[in-house]
């Protein structure tokens, strides 16, 4: 188990640092390792604070292996100010504790996304501990997630790295039919301001 564990950790690591996962102006999710294949689309709504504030719209796409699981995604984030930009990440995501007749969860996710201003190419790197219930209905589940991280922001155009505190959590609402409604809201904390994000999506999982 111990062996397994730091193999599947080296594989996250690897994929957040070799790829271009949190994507611009959406919340980072981590809700449980992905079960099959998922695809979904979102559309957040930052403040003020997160870049002048702005809407974004992203799809994404995940595959989940028993306890592991990898998703991408890409964005465009509108600012109210300036142009639109774009971003792409991935993500990897290890399910440390329960399983699948377990209503309790414990993930570990790390992730990187990219995206450029201008000159300034930004990274964008968050690693969370996720944890996340299932609270079973006739129609669907109620599954409720909370996931704190560490938050590190790198930029090439002299602002260098910043890592901070950051947390988001949300609701999701899946359905028999494969289908998932989801509303998260992140923030990060930063020295004078509080940016955040709320966004509300929907997902399929054949």
């Amino acid at each position: 188990m111990i062996r397994r564990t730091l193999l599947v950790l080296g594989m996250v690591s690897f994929v957040a640092a070799g790829a271009s996962a949190q994507v611009l102006g959406i919340p980072v999710v981590n809700n449980g390792a992905p079960s099959g294949i998922n695809v979904g689309a979102d559309v957040g709504f930052a403040n003020d604070d997160y870049a002048g504030g702005g809407t974004a719209e992203g799809a994404r796409a995940s595959v989940g292996l028993g306890f592991f699981g990898v998703g991408a995604a890409v964005s465009h984030f509108s600012p109210k100010n300036g142009d639109g930009l774009w971003s792409e990440g991935v993500n990897a995501t290890l399910r440390l504790l329960g399983g699948p007749l377990v209503p309790f969860r414990v993930t570990l996710q790390a992730g990187a996304a990219r995206w450029s201003i201008g000159n300034d190419d930004r990274t964008h790197v968050p690693i969370s501990l996720g944890f996340s219930g299932t609270i079973p209905n006739p129609a669907f589940a109620i599954k409720p997630w909370i996931a704190p991280r560490i938050d590190i922001l790198h930029g090439t155009a002299g602002e260098g790295t910043d890592t901070r505190f950051g947390i988001s959590g949300g609701i999701d609402l899946s359905f028999l039919n494969g289908m998932t409604v989801r509303a998260a809201y992140d923030r990060r904390n930063a020295s004078d301001n509080h940016p955040s994000i709320f966004s509300l999506g929907l997902g399929f999982s054949p």
